[in-house]
Formats: structure tokens, sequence, C-alpha cells
């Protein structure tokens, strides 16, 4: 599978090593310039705002052409919208959202990209691509284990089925908003067998390949204790 997590965050100097790749995967997938389907969340002002910056960053690499398709909160993404692209870029925003809205389009997704269609996500696209999907929260069993303000309105950290592109759990932001602990605490906790934590500015490449600016972190249970989770760093390089 060819499969590219991005954990957030904005620098255009970047661009080409967050997104080159996943552009010239699609364009192998095409034979040609390739179509792009970008799925982002929302419909009104603020939303299309933001929607912006991905057209934006998309843009500085180049190479293909880009279909917007927003999703109104709270409506499906009619799967007929992966028809006729060779990549797919699922973007970020509320990952409650995200995972509602394209959970009837899972198996289509998955079959697409069986083929040889490149999967591009970012932050709550990166989310859901797990096998465990964390789509918010922020305590455990009544227990802090990240910032309140990675909640995404919901209390407990709440883990449900993902996309299956990666073995265990995907969280995102990971150094900057202190979501690190969050992974550490979903495998400690036993709600996910492994995780990644993924830096801003970093991307999860196909074969693990790691490229920007920061870290991806890998949690694995800790074999001296059930209720404990070991934390390796591994560095990008650009």
């Amino acid at each position: 599978m060819d499969v590219h997590l991005i954990g957030g965050g904005w620098d255009d100097a970047l661009a080409p090593a967050l997104y080159g790749d996943f552009v010239a995967a699609a364009a192998r997938h095409a034979g040609a310039a390739p179509r792009i389907l970008l799925v982002v969340m929302g419909t009104d002002a603020e939303s299309l705002d933001y929607h912006a910056k991905y057209v934006h960053t998309l843009g500085l690499v180049g190479g293909h052409e880009l279909v917007v398709q927003r999703v109104p909160e709270g409506s499906a993404l009619d799967p007929s919208a992966l028809d006729g692209v060779d990549g797919l870029f699922v973007g970020g925003g509320p990952t409650p959202e995200y995972h509602a809205s394209l959970t009837g389009s899972y198996a289509r997704i998955r079959s697409r990209v069986a083929e040889g269609m490149p999967y591009a996500g970012f932050s709550a696209g990166a989310a859901i691509a797990g096998s465990h999907a964390v789509i918010g929260g922020w305590r455990i069993d009544g227990v802090p284990v990240c910032p309140e303000d990675s909640n995404e309105d919901l209390d407990p950290v709440t883990v449900v089925e993902g996309l299956g592109f990666v073995e265990g759990a995907v969280d995102v932001h990971a150094a900057r908003w202190g979501n690190l602990s969050r992974a550490v605490a979903v495998v400690a906790a036993g709600l996910a067998p492994s995780a990644v934590a993924i830096d801003e500015g970093t991307r999860l490449g196909p074969g693990g390949r790691v490229v920007g600016a920061g870290n991806v972190w890998h949690v694995t249970p800790d074999a001296s204790s059930p209720t404990a989770a070991s934390v390796r760093a591994e560095a990008a390089g650009q």
C-alpha cells in the first residue's frame, strides 16, 4: 500500500518533502498527470478559508489536477467521489466528523488503495488511517493523558475502527500539542496494540520512511508490565 501520513502543521518550505512523493505515486498510478481528490470537512466560510491552505500547499508541488470535495458536517461522503481519481488526500479538522463522514466509504477507500491508488492523510486524515483510530478525548478512566485542548469535544479517549492502513493507532501533532502522551496511554491501557505519534511537519511514508522536520514516535507494549508502554523516536530525514 502506498500510504503517506502527515502529522499536521504548515510550512511551505516542507511541501516537496511532505507531499511530493504522494503526488509522484499518484502520477505513476495514473500513467499521466493525476487527478487527486482532496476530501475536507465543512462548507462554512471559516472552513473554506482553512481548505485554501491545502489547495495552496499542494499547489506548491504541482503536476496534478486537484478535485476538492467539501463535505458538510453531519453528512456522509458519497463513495462515488472516489471514482476516476488517481490519489486520495484526506485533510484535517474535526476527527470525529471525518470518521463519521467517511466510515461508509471505508470499504471503497480500502479497495482503491489495494488497487494501487495512493492515500495521504493530514492530521485527522492520518488519525483515521490506523486500524484503531483515536478520534479524540483526553482522559482514560478519568485520568488526563494529554492536554484538554486535544479533546475534539470528547472527554474519554475514544478509539474506533479505522481504515487499517497502519496496524494500531495513529496520533498527530505529537510534540507540538502534547499528543505523544495520549498515544502512550492508549497502548498502556490496551486500547490499541501499538501506536505511532507523528510530529507536525513530518510524514510517515511507505516502508516506514520518515521525512520532514520532526520525529515519528513508535509506541509498543512494555514486556515488563501489562500496563506500561515503551517509546522509540525516529527522526525525519529531509
